[in-house]
């Protein structure tokens, strides 16, 4: 199937896709860090910021988990995190990708479904739909604790969105839109019909097309005129 008029479920990214965020990830990041003792501007500081960027749109606590080795410092510094995010997002400091929320309508009107995931936990996540006025923009969103624990790479968010909103038939009636390379991997282990790439976020055309997208656009608000 390659005619994406056919398209009946949209999972679209938050941050970076959706959500312009200015950054605040490498800044929450740094209260994270500073939690676990961690020096700014030593090298264990600049690998660990390396390693944060280089996994963009994966579930936070497992990054803590790979940085931090032991499931406590993990947790401390995955709390100092979403703590140090959400009163960033408190203070104003993240909005809508343009055009992003125009595209969302878009593709409702159109009779599509259209589902929000992210790789933040469901409190973060809440904080930027209320920062933002999005609480009732779609009818579903996602973190990784609603689909079992695992977030990107893997399948599981997609494959959530499918089963709770039975929006579609077949895998391939699915479109999955990031800005990251774990976005396009999750698209395609779902076996989406469409995995798209957006240059707002945090990777290039080259990683995006790399980890399997079908497309690479300049930001989400294009993505109507691609299901049309």
């Amino acid at each position: 199937m390659t005619n994406h008029q056919q398209t009946r479920l949209v999972v679209l990214d938050m941050a970076g896709t959706t959500v312009a965020d200015g950054g605040l990830v490498e800044r929450a990041f740094a209260a994270a860090a500073a939690e676990l003792g961690v020096e700014p501007g030593s090298p264990d500081h600049a690998d660990k910021l390396a390693y944060v960027r280089a996994t963009m749109g994966e579930s936070k606590i497992s990054v803590f988990r790979h940085l931090f080795g032991d499931e406590e410092r993990a947790q401390r510094a995955n709390a100092a995190f979403e703590k140090a995010y959400g009163e960033l997002v408190d203070g104003g400091l993240v909005a809508p990708v343009r055009g992003a929320r125009e595209a969302i309508e878009e593709l409702q009107a159109g009779g599509r479904t259209v589902v929000l995931t992210t790789g933040f936990a469901r409190v973060t996540q809440d904080a930027i739909l209320d920062a933002l006025g999005w609480q009732d923009l779609v009818p579903l969103t996602l973190c990784p604790a609603d689909a079992g624990g695992r977030g990107r790479p893997y399948p599981d968010m997609v494959l959530t969105a499918l089963l709770r909103t039975a929006a579609a038939e077949d895998v391939r009636e699915l479109a999955v839109v990031g800005d990251t390379s774990y976005d396009m991997l999750s698209g395609v282990r779902a076996g989406a019909g469409l995995v798209a790439g957006v240059l707002t976020g945090a990777h290039d055309a080259d990683a995006l097309r790399a980890a399997g997208a079908t497309h690479v656009l300049g930001s989400v608000a294009e993505l109507p005129g691609v299901l049309t």
